[in-house]
């Protein structure tokens, strides 16, 4: 299934020379946006923005292009990269896009499978910001872009490479026990973690967000909310009865420093039995 010619170098240049496609409500609410271009904020423009990792993804690969090395390490978050760009330059640059569901309308299972990554992606985002903010940490925005971003090459391999995606699902559907890492190995002929590494370096992503994203970092407090958020995520993303989930909680309620039953109380899980619940 391997092709030679398509290794990590292969689409580390593909994917650099594509514009990143982004989700139909996104165009929406940024057209929307734009009628209010004369008074709305950047921290309106950020929330839009962090909504769709593939547009976060898209607008810190374009201005991080755009600026001297002294200014890319002043851009960690979304909004600082609106601030920096400016609002009307904003409009001006994100006024005509790809959407996601046309590009993949021939392709109806690969849209399935990409959207289950973004929900899993915006599900990441909003635990690591939430139990940043509970832990009072001042980098809580790059701390939730990081988990935002964590899977990005899997997204967009998902948009530009739609059949070896579906012949990983199929894969893993067909032999339950193999590892992820080796399914996209078998197909591929690499990794995904090693795409999206080669990603962050290429498109010149701050440093402190790929640090966020390198989970072998784990003795860090910050790139320990990202794991767990991302973990969480990828669990719970059927429903809330996998094993694995209680040494989730076991680690996110160490992070935060509260009990089991607070825990539950701020994932939305009432009931006693966390397999009676649904992902929130």
């Amino acid at each position: 299934m391997t092709n030679p010619s398509s290794g990590i170098e292969f689409w580390l240049q593909s994917l650099g020379e594509k514009e990143i496609p982004v989700m139909r409500q996104t165009v929406r609410a940024i057209a929307e946006a734009r009628k209010r271009a004369d008074r709305i904020s950047s921290r309106e423009i950020a929330v839009i923005v962090m909504h769709d990792p593939l547009m976060t993804a898209r607008l810190l690969r374009f201005i991080l292009r755009r600026r001297s090395k002294r200014q890319l390490q002043e851009i960690s978050t979304v909004e600082s990269a609106v601030l920096m760009l400016g609002v009307e330059p904003f409009f001006h640059h994100f006024a005509h896009f790809d959407v996601i569901d046309e590009q993949l309308k021939l392709h109806p299972p690969a849209l399935l499978g990409l959207l289950h990554v973004i929900r899993r992606a915006q599900r990441a985002c909003r635990y690591a910001w939430d139990w940043a903010l509970w832990r009072s940490d001042l980098g809580y925005e790059e701390i939730a872009v990081a988990a935002l971003l964590h899977d990005l090459a899997e997204m967009l391999m998902w948009c530009f490479a739609p059949r070896q995606m579906q012949d990983i699902h199929a894969l893993q559907k067909a032999n339950p026990s193999i590892r992820s890492a080796d399914a996209q190995k078998a197909v591929l002929g690499f990794p995904l973690v090693e795409l999206q590494a080669a990603l962050c370096k290429s498109w010149q992503l701050p440093e402190l967000l790929l640090g966020l994203m390198d989970g072998r970092q784990a003795g860090s407090v910050r790139v320990r909310n990202v794991k767990l958020a991302v973990d969480l995520a990828r669990r719970s993303a059927d429903g809330w009865d996998e094993a694995a989930l209680q040494d989730d909680f076991r680690a996110i309620e160490a992070l935060m420093n509260i009990d089991h039953k607070t825990l539950r109380l701020r994932l939305g899980l009432k009931d006693e039995n966390p397999s009676a619940q649904k992902s929130s």
